[in-house]
């Protein structure tokens, strides 16, 4: 007998780390909620879709179930804008409230809640991730998946999924950092954070992974923090415009870039924060693009066996990878990072690999 999904994350938080996990549990998860008596809501943002998408086959089957559906389909994926029009017009057509994102602003955010009746009140039920609901890219592409039903969570992605209908404009967030909102204050607060505790204490670390780092006042922050002493250490797999190890400005910044089998698509953002570390997860790249101009959704996760995978079992490999990995040096030239002689050698998405298939066999 399987679990059910909803009282799964009940019991904790579920991190899921694709490929190398699978992607079907979030398709279980919408169709769960379609098929659940006591589910009464499902809202979600859709962004690249896909030809086939049984994402699509879920929201339309709750809707026939009688529960209310709300999908902002984001017309402009690059990719996939003609299937995303074609499934708005099915959705709509099938009676799901259909929703075409705010004016001018593209919604990159992934986001998926269930409103579900449990005894007399209410539960919400939250899937985050740093990729798309695309069955496809869920197999080629590294990304991070997150299901809670965390109350302060499922209150801020109410809240988003308001802002986005055009009910409401908050500003304020619970646990979330919402682009174009507050993302930009918050991250810069984290960064400065980090700055004081190096003063303090002498443990200032972040680690960043992410697409691109393009956005000049964020280089500026982390150029900031390597002259305080912070140690940076940043995995950017495509275009980097901060120079590491340049003397006196950027010193303890490094910047290494993973190219390999899969495209590495997971946005994370570790904080070392005086030993009370915090992780958080995004859909954004730290890109003008990004942070002011479109809408993005960065989340914390919390559970401390959870930060400890992310921290040890992903962050430190990536950093440990002597053969995909290339250094950025501080001239802007890549050079692949020597494996030394005496070390084994390390691919991080084949050691990724070995080890969650090692844990599917426990």
């Amino acid at each position: 007998h399987k679990e059910n999904i909803f009282s799964a994350i009940r019991r904790n938080s579920i991190l899921l780390h694709h490929p190398y996990d699978s992607f079907m549990p979030v398709i279980d998860f919408l169709n769960a909620a379609a098929e659940d008596p006591d589910v009464l809501a499902i809202k979600q943002t859709l962004y690249r879709v896909g030809r086939n998408s049984p994402v699509v086959d879920a929201l339309l089957k709750a809707r026939e179930n009688g529960k209310q559906v709300s999908v902002l389909v984001e017309l402009k994926a690059r990719f996939d804008e003609e299937s995303n029009i074609e499934w708005a017009r099915t959705l709509e057509h099938e009676g799901v409230h259909v929703i075409y994102g705010l004016l001018g602003i593209k919604t990159h955010s992934k986001i998926a809640l269930v409103v579900r009746k449990e005894g007399g009140r209410i539960r919400r039920y939250i899937h985050m991730g740093t990729g798309n609901y695309n069955v496809v890219t869920g197999h080629q592409y590294t990304d991070l998946g997150y299901f809670t039903c965390d109350e302060d969570i499922g209150a801020d992605a109410t809240d988003f999924l308001n802002y986005l209908t055009g009910y409401s404009g908050k500003k304020n967030y619970r646990k979330l950092m919402v682009a174009p909102v507050n993302l930009r204050a918050g991250f810069e607060t984290l960064i400065q954070r980090e700055i004081a505790s190096q003063q303090q204490n002498g443990q200032g670390h972040m680690i960043f992974k992410m697409n691109a780092l393009v956005d000049k006042q964020i280089i500026q922050s982390l150029y900031q923090a390597s002259q305080a002493g912070v140690k940076v250490d940043l995995i950017v797999r495509s275009i980097c415009c901060l120079r590491p190890g340049i003397p006196g400005l950027s010193d303890n910044i490094r910047v290494i870039s993973v190219v390999g089998r899969f495209l590495e698509h997971s946005r994370i953002y570790y904080f070392q924060n005086s030993g009370n570390e915090e992780i958080y997860l995004s859909s954004a790249d730290l890109m003008p693009r990004n942070i002011d101009r479109r809408v993005e959704v960065m989340f914390p996760v919390e559970d401390a066996k959870q930060i400890r995978y992310i921290r040890d079992d992903v962050l430190a490999i990536y950093l440990a990878d002597n053969t995909k990995a290339r250094r950025l040096l501080p001239d802007g030239e890549y050079e692949y990072v020597p494996a030394d002689p005496k070390e084994n050698s390390l691919n991080s998405q084949s050691w990724l690999l070995n080890f969650h298939g090692q844990l599917s066999e426990e």
